[in-house]
């Protein structure tokens, strides 16, 4: 039956790609030929029946008046909501990585939690240096902190946007200037707004389908929607969606594991590691958006609810060399561990010339261990690969009204909730220091991380009348108090435990990924309020104004003031000089302040368990951690805006200064005689620490770039066609740094491992029925630290890829796509170190390793 079933899958995934191949060089055809037809007969339709275009506008940037892309004095991108949707991939954050060039993410494998939620970089600060607001109000950040995040998002911790279908989404607006001024902490790079559907009547059901052209990957995605009229003047949008995701592999195998098939070693899994997307299952998402309008107020309501499950590969455990497993001398003989104290023998695993025994001669000898002599190669003579996961259950929800007083002052009161827990497990792997005492499958569940926050706004704005400027004076002034908790749950008891061969040299904990201690469980919370006021004028037809200022104080580390000016001139209608000059900061999150965390990192050429330490832990303060202090920033932009008949282009400088970043320090290791001091100090954890890291003010760069968006509307052969231009440059110098807890790797890390260009030209033709879209994609070359080893540079070439879409749209509602993400299916060179751990390519290439996705979509609307 399962047979049976699994070719029935792989004959509907072979007609699915044949069919969307076909369709693709079809659809292309046909939109030339129609193109062609209606140049003969090209009478426009009557007037009553020309559809009218209204420019999309945004509250990002000013708490007065909506501004549009060409009209802002800061710059700013308005995703229209069905462009955005029409993205193929099926995460938000792909979909920002596709439309916004400044705006980067990559695929994270064996990255441990940062699997579950990936770090995105806006103009190449971390993700905790963006605000992500929804509805216009404060998101919650994500439980997960990016303790492995190649370099750049070491240590952050950033809200998760992946939980929203994109198919709830009105526009989304993405703010590329600093505004803590205006919006508080962490919006030192930019601010990222979605704004959520209002929808009283009608809805879409929708169903997507696509794999890699490698024939993995397959992914399936189901969503509908539903618009409710609430009363006379309300409405109420219900959006769902639930998807699943096979894994993908972009693996060789291992030499050392090669090697030890080559030698007769049983079980060795080929390939040893998986490279590759993890699996997503039952990734379900639920948002709704509510509104009522009363005579006297508007009332809103909206939130969301998500969960998922993603299952990613680890390291593999070499059976002759992981350390605290198997050897402990690097591989020459093997780790034997006594169940009663008495004396077991040695067994060899390399001869004198350091080549690997056959197991032919290693296999017979333990067996032949007397009762009480332990090893994992009796259970485990292939080795093991861990595989690490997690469930992720997100949920928030907002709450608000708003009105006016007198006719004069507008105000907004909210209340807002938000929730994000992750609950670990790791599988296929042992805590060693248990000996044979096991649990079932070698599952363990290390614990998990809770992030909580609550927010009370309340905002007030009016115009003034002042007799000195063009028009009224726009005010605004408001008042917040938040408070944010994190939580880290213990780990069940196996995956902590410090077992009976300790002492003997087997690595306590979970391995691979040690269940959080009970001694640092706990939750740990700080609150803080904040006063602003922002005004904006027009002191002449061609000069706008606008200044902000903000106040918050903490209740760990006291207040901090930020400002910010922005100013607009318009030399004529067309052509405008735009600027702003601000301070900013990003608060260290409770989170960050507190976490801590045993996990394996690839040092020096092999495994060790390094202990990822909050400042004020003894063994960090040993190696002269401090308390964390705030991010300080500085920025600056200046930019053109010139926007006549069909055509918009914007180019803009900036400048972000940032002082005191918070990030992991280098490895400090422990050696011997630190573990015996610090052990007889009551730190236990430290006996089988190889390697700390703890969370660090340290180090202060400067990021410069430039961004350049254009788009011209024709109407060609009859029909509306878009071209639009993007493109970012973008460069981090780090200007100051600690020798010795910043290294040099990590210094080339944050200037070097994103691509200092990045843009994007596309074609958009819309007709009645059928449109289609191709935008290629460049990347400009990048560095990858290989497992951040240190010792295993690549530096990635520059690389060109191709979206192209096909699609019609009918008058009932009906309608259907086909298309293909990297289309020529454009993959990195291969890795040049791929034998060491498996990876046949660079694991962050900012475009991906995965290589061509074909995909179709159906869907109706009503």
């Amino acid at each position: 039956m399962t047979q049976v079933s699994n070719a029935r899958c792989r004959l509907a995934r072979h007609l699915l790609s044949t069919g969307v191949q076909r369709a693709l060089v079809a659809g292309m055809l046909s939109v030339t030929g129609v193109a062609a037809a209606q140049t003969q007969d090209s009478t426009p339709p009557p007037e009553s029946e020309q559809a009218t275009t209204l420019e999309t506008v945004s509250v990002l940037g000013s708490r007065t008046k909506p501004r549009t892309e060409s009209t802002s004095a800061v710059p700013i991108d308005i995703l229209d909501g069905e462009e955005f949707h029409s993205v193929p991939s099926v995460d938000v954050l792909d979909k920002l990585r596709v439309l916004v060039p400044s705006f980067n993410v990559s695929t994270i494998p064996i990255d441990d939690a940062a699997t579950l939620v990936r770090p995105a970089n806006l103009r190449g600060l971390p993700p905790d240096n963006t605000l992500v607001l929804v509805n216009g109000k404060r998101r919650h950040r994500a439980a997960v902190i990016t303790f492995l995040g190649h370099g750049l998002s070491d240590g952050s911790q950033g809200p998760d946007i992946s939980v929203f279908p994109s198919l709830a989404l009105e526009q989304v607006e993405v703010l590329r200037d600093g505004a803590a001024a205006q919006y508080g902490s962490d919006a030192i790079a930019g601010v990222i707004n979605f704004g959520l559907k209002r929808l009283d009547e009608g809805g879409a059901v929708e169903a997507f389908a696509g794999q890699y052209y490698e024939g993995d990957g397959f992914t399936q995605q189901y969503a509908a929607q539903l618009g409710l009229p609430l009363s006379e003047n309300g409405f109420a949008t219900i959006t769902a969606e639930w998807r699943t995701a096979d894994a993908t592999s972009r693996s060789v195998q291992r030499d050392d594991a090669a090697e030890l098939v080559a030698a007769g070693y049983p079980g060795v899994p080929n390939p040893a590691q998986i490279w590759g997307s993890p699996e997503t299952d039952e990734d379900s998402k639920l948002v709704l958006n509510m509104g009522v309008s009363t005579e006297a107020v508007d009332l809103y309501l909206f939130g969301n609810y998500a969960q998922r499950e993603v299952v990613g590969g680890f390291y593999y455990r070499n059976p002759t060399t992981r350390a605290g497993v198997y050897s402990n001398d690097g591989g020459d003989s093997l780790l034997i561990g006594s169940l009663n104290g008495a004396t077991c023998p040695t067994i060899a695993l390399r001869d004198a010339n350091g080549n690997l025994i056959p197991y032919s001669v290693v296999g017979p000898q333990v067996t032949a261990l007397p009762a009480n002599c332990f090893t994992f190669l009796s259970s485990l003579p292939g080795g093991f690969t861990p595989n690490f996961g997690g469930e992720m259950t997100d949920a928030a929800v907002t709450a608000g009204v708003k009105g006016m007083w007198d006719n004069t002052w507008s105000w907004d009161f909210s209340l807002s909730y938000g929730r994000n827990e992750i609950d670990f497990f790791i599988a296929n792997t042992v805590n060693a220091s248990q000996g044979p005492n096991q649990p079932a499958g070698g599952r363990f569940n290390p614990g998990g991380n809770v992030q909580t926050e609550r927010n009370v706004n309340f905002d007030v704005g009016r115009d003034i009348d002042t007799g000195f400027t063009v028009g009224p004076m726009s005010l605004a002034m408001g008042a917040e108090w938040r408070e944010e908790e994190f939580e880290i749950i213990a780990g069940d008891p196996a995956s902590t435990a410090i077992g009976p061969l300790t002492p003997q040299g087997f690595a306590l904990g979970s391995n691979g990924f040690n269940g959080f201690n009970p001694r640092t469980a706990g939750t740990f919370s700080r609150d803080n309020w904040a006063v602003y006021v922002d005004a904006e004028a027009r002191f002449t037809e061609q000069l706008l104004l606008a200044a902000a200022v903000r106040h918050e104080d903490f209740s760990d580390f006291g207040g901090t003031t930020n400002w910010k000016f922005t100013g607009r001139y318009d030399f004529t209608e067309a052509f405008a000089l735009r600027g702003a000059l601000s301070t900013g900061f990003r608060a260290p999150t409770p989170g960050q302040s507190n976490a801590e965390q045993v996990t394996t990192s690839f040092i020096n050429g092999e495994l060790r368990d390094t202990a990822i330490l909050s400042p004020t832990n003894p063994i960090a303060a040993f190696y002269g951690a401090e308390p964390l202090q705030p991010e300080e920033s500085k920025n600056a932009s200046l930019g053109l805006v010139w926007a006549q008949d069909k055509w918009l282009v914007t180019a803009d400088w900036y400048r972000i200064q940032t002082e005191g970043r918070i990030a992991l320090s280098a490895f400090f290791t422990v050696t011997p005689e630190d573990r015996a001091a610090l052990v007889a100090g009551g730190n236990a954890e430290a006996a089988s620490i190889s390697e700390v890291q703890f969370f660090v003010n340290d180090f202060d760069t400067t990021t410069t770039g430039v961004d350049l968006v254009t788009s011209y509307e024709s109407e060609l052969f009859g029909a509306k066609t878009t071209y639009s231009l993007a493109a970012n440059w973008n460069q981090t110098e780090v200007d100051e740094f600690t020798p010795g807890i910043i290294t040099p790797i990590r210094i080339q890390k944050l200037e070097d491992s994103l691509p200092s260009t990045k843009g994007y030209f596309s074609i958009n033709h819309q007709r009645e029925v059928l449109n289609a879209n191709v935008r290629v994609n460049y990347y400009g070359s990048f560095f990858e630290d290989h497992l951040d080893d240190g010792g295993l540079p690549i530096y990635g070439d520059s690389a060109v890829t191709v979206d192209a879409e096909v699609g019609m749209n009918f008058a009932s509602g009906l309608y259907f796509s086909v298309g293909a993400q990297n289309l020529f299916d454009k993959v990195p060179d291969e890795n040049p170190y791929a034998g060491i751990a498996g990876a046949q390519y660079p694991v962050h290439t900012p475009y991906g390793f995965n290589g061509g996705f074909y995909y179709a979509r159906v869907g109706f609307r009503f």
